[in-house]
């Protein structure tokens, strides 16, 4: 089980279709994310313009450490010249309960 989360929310930029952002979350994901340390899984979610991901580590550590795992990659650039990043908000959260 998850013991810490990424949660990010965010708005694509207006020029971004649904499609090309996938795309590059999927590319992101494949060559960055689901190789570091302690990735369990990263669901995007939508409701109207704003998207919502649950990126889930094994610890607290994994999580912390990745937050530069994609730093300087053009792979990274590419995924985050989609979002509009004044709207984006970003919590790590330590996993308590699950009911």
């Amino acid at each position: 089980m998850a013991k810490t989360a990424w949660i990010f929310s965010y708005k694509l930029k207006k020029n971004v279709s649904e499609e090309v952002f996938i795309e590059r979350t999927q590319k992101l994901h494949d060559d960055i994310i689901a190789k570091a340390k302690g990735f369990i899984s990263w669901e995007h979610y939508v409701q109207g313009n704003v998207w919502t991901d649950f990126v889930l580590w094994e610890s607290e550590e994994d999580a912390q450490n990745a937050t530069t795992v994609g730093k300087g990659k053009a792979v990274t650039e590419e995924f985050y010249a989609c979002i509009q990043m004044t709207t984006c908000r970003a919590l790590i959260s330590k996993f308590v309960k699950k009911y």
